[in-house]
């Protein structure tokens, strides 16, 4: 698979007592390694500001501030979104 030319994070809005969250950071770790790109995991109950925005959306996941998706890897649309800014 194509690697990102420059460094690339993703951010996955998470939290700890949460299986969606810790399901889609698994499923994550094949599309992190095609592309090359890391990822931050932010809890969200840590944070007011992301507690107000992604309370009860969590998983979300983030390229800058773009929502990706949310409660489950939508894998396709990842993997297309990360070949278009590659």
């Amino acid at each position: 698979m194509t690697r990102l030319s420059q460094a690339t994070n993703l951010t996955l809005i998470s939290r700890r007592y949460c299986h969606l969250c810790a399901e889609m950071e698994a499923a994550l770790a094949p599309l992190l390694a095609d592309f090359g790109v890391a990822l931050d995991v932010l809890d969200v109950d840590a944070d007011p500001a992301l507690e107000a925005l992604y309370d009860e959306l969590v998983p979300v996941l983030l390229h800058e501030r773009r929502e990706l998706c949310h409660y489950f890897l939508d894998e396709s649309k990842v993997r297309d979104y990360l070949s278009k800014i590659g």
